[in-house]
């Protein structure tokens, strides 16, 4: 079967940043030894990669490099916030350029990057870390199946056949 919109596909990928092709991957599906799981045309993956993978068959390996308009999107200036310490779990081992979750006022979690430690507040960066860079994806596409009424409803792939909620 070859994977197509409310398809289930399952791949394993890494991820480097497409310029610097010696640098170490952000990313390694097989260092944490399952594949992606993806219900394709449901927005669960990066415009370029959903893409990519469209029209593939289990057991295909390919490469292809992405721009930031059909990843991550480009940087936007004026995404520092300062923020106080308070909303953050771990403040006191922050340093600059490393991700971590921010607690917002409304109870939820979002992911920024530290971009400078103060004594009572820490200024980050809103922009997703891989925003602004093209991205090189090493990808093995290891099964495609047709998604089970219940993922179709729930807009996302269930693990196995697809009838369990994981």
């Amino acid at each position: 079967m070859r994977a197509e919109k409310d398809s289930v596909v399952s791949f394993h990928y890494s991820v480097r940043d497409a310029v610097d092709a010696a640098a170490e991957p952000f990313d390694d599906s097989r260092k944490r030894g399952e594949p992606m799981l993806a219900l394709l045309g449901h927005g669960q993956l990066v415009p370029g990669v959903e893409k990519a993978l469209t029209g593939r068959e289990p057991g295909e390996k390919f490469e292809v490099d992405i721009a930031p308009e059909d990843a991550y999107g480009e940087r936007q200036e004026g995404l520092l916030q300062r923020v106080p310490k308070k909303y953050f779990q771990n403040a006191q081992r922050l340093k600059p350029g490393m991700t971590t979750v921010l607690q917002t006022k409304d109870g939820g979690q979002r992911l920024v990057t530290v971009h400078k430690v103060g004594m009572s507040s820490i200024d980050v960066d809103h922009n997703h870390p891989l925003a602004g860079k093209t991205l090189h994806f090493d990808i093995e596409v290891t099964d495609v199946r047709a998604a089970a009424p219940e993922e179709l409803q729930h807009g996302h792939a269930h693990p196995g056949d697809g009838h369990a909620h994981g």
